[in-house]
């Protein structure tokens, strides 16, 4: 486990909870950390993915009869509380108190299966089109980056590449000025208004317009945008799992209150295309770390953004993925 209070304390998502079935078992990464989620009852539980009698992944196990996960090397059987209660090879002894997994706290919200591997003293971020009936939300990714979560999450704020990386979509490289924007900076987040571009096909419905968006930093690895236009409002709310300091998986839920036509497949298409083309450039960063010193590399007002999140991350002290 590693030694980052921000990202320990912090909430990060594991899987889709359509992803975890009644009486499944399903294993994970996070944080350098194997674990396993499994789900009884319609609960989810979220251990060290570490039988404590041989070191045996429990996501190889299975759940018996009575609810209960079952080591697949020797029997061992722990309840929902992470209690070895049985030693089948012993039936008659009663397992010890230390014979007990190590366990985390776990929430389902916004459609994810959410862990903490610290206090989770704070909320899971807000999603504030999801109780919203008029916005149409469709699930995309996970996708995922050999690179730390925190680069991932800057090439989501980083408008200026829009119209290269994403030409004939998000940009049009003979439209490339970005106007000046501004940026809010509080203890709890990041906000950023008043982006403007114009963009040839800005969320998948292939018409062009001229958008203003508005982008938010949720948490260090949870970030949100809205992008306005005369039709009506297309967002993403997007987290990012660390699974180590150089790998990460992205999750994404696209919101619309208009185009209910545009068929959920080519929606995800479209995403799945903006992201491919994003991957490998990220993928491609150097340093690996995202450098917090701002002497480090050069800023135009355009990254106004960027530079933000790179205070603001340095403010709270945050070490995993960054230099």
């Amino acid at each position: 486990m590693i030694e980052d209070p921000v990202l320990l304390n912090d909430w990060h998502p594991l899987a889709r909870s359509t992803d975890l079935g009644e009486a499944s078992i399903l294993p994970a990464r996070l944080l350098n950390e194997d674990l396993v989620l499994w789900r009884i009852d319609g609960e989810v539980h979220v251990w060290q993915d570490l039988c404590v009698h041989r070191g045996t992944r429990l996501s190889l196990g299975s759940i018996d009869e009575e609810g209960r996960l079952v080591c697949a090397y020797h029997g061992w059987t722990y309840n929902s509380e992470g209690e070895c209660v049985r030693f089948p090879a012993h039936p008659e002894q009663n397992p010890p108190g230390k014979a007990k997994v190590k366990t985390y706290r776990c929430e389902e919200k916004w459609g994810l299966i959410w862990a903490c591997v610290g206090d989770g003293a704070r909320e899971i971020p807000e999603f504030e089109e999801w109780s919203d009936p008029s916005f149409r939300k469709v699930a995309c990714g996970p996708y995922r980056y050999r690179a730390s979560g925190t680069r991932a999450v800057e090439n989501f704020l980083d408008v200026a590449h829009l119209p290269f990386l994403h030409a004939g979509m998000l940009g049009d490289r003979s439209h490339a000025e970005i106007e000046d924007y501004d940026v809010e900076v509080k203890e709890e987040g990041i906000v950023a208004r008043n982006v403007k571009i114009w963009q040839p096909d800005p969320d998948g419905t292939g018409v062009g317009k001229n958008v203003t968006y508005t982008y938010k930093v949720l948490r260090p690895l949870t970030m949100y945008l809205a992008k306005d236009t005369e039709q009506g409002r297309f967002s993403i709310f997007s987290t990012v799992c660390p699974t180590s300091e150089f790998e990460s998986i992205a999750w994404f839920w696209l919101a619309m209150n208009y185009g209910h036509d545009v068929p959920e497949v080519d929606l995800r298409s479209f995403q799945d295309k903006i992201t491919s083309q994003d991957i490998p450039v990220v993928e491609s960063q150097r340093p690996e770390r995202l450098p917090l010193d701002l002497q480090a590399e050069l800023h135009l007002r355009s990254d106004r953004i960027a530079v933000a999140y790179r205070r603001w991350l340095r403010s709270m002290g945050l070490t995993f993925g960054t230099a």
